[in-house]
């Protein structure tokens, strides 16, 4: 196994993501920002977090699949929200949940980063997701 997750006894739980990620492969992958964008540009879910989150994951699925990674191989995932409130969190987990198993991303996830932002590079952008993945 290249990485495995982990949340150590004494650490904060329930969390949806794990605490830690120990890595033993070579080669790293790292998956730049991605948005809910289709390959053409065209916006997905304006407006709608769960619905960006969603496509945020799956676009990055496939950025993680080019490199010949999936998911399982991630060690960490950022996501920067816009106009973040704890109460948004149902609408982000939703996201989340509705995607994971289509993508093959495990819950808990790997661990994970929630940084509320003022804004992204475009008004309409409510998400954007990075992930480091490493691989033999």
């Amino acid at each position: 196994m290249t990485v495995q997750h982990f949340t150590p006894r004494g650490m904060l739980r329930p969390t949806p993501y794990h605490h830690v990620a120990v890595g033993t492969g070579t080669r790293h992958v790292h998956v730049a920002g991605q948005i809910a964008r289709r390959a053409d540009g065209t916006p997905v879910a304006p407006g709608d977090l769960a619905g960006q989150v969603a496509q945020a994951l799956r676009n990055t699925s496939v950025g993680l699949a080019g490199a010949g990674a999936s998911f399982a191989d991630v060690l960490r995932l950022t996501f920067y929200v816009t106009r973040w409130s704890p109460e948004r969190v149902g609408d982000f987990m939703a996201g989340v949940e509705a995607v994971a198993e289509e993508i093959g991303l495990p819950l808990p996830m790997p661990p994970a980063s929630l940084i509320g932002v003022d804004h992204l590079f475009e008004p309409d952008v409510l998400v954007e997701v990075e992930a480091t993945a490493l691989l033999d």
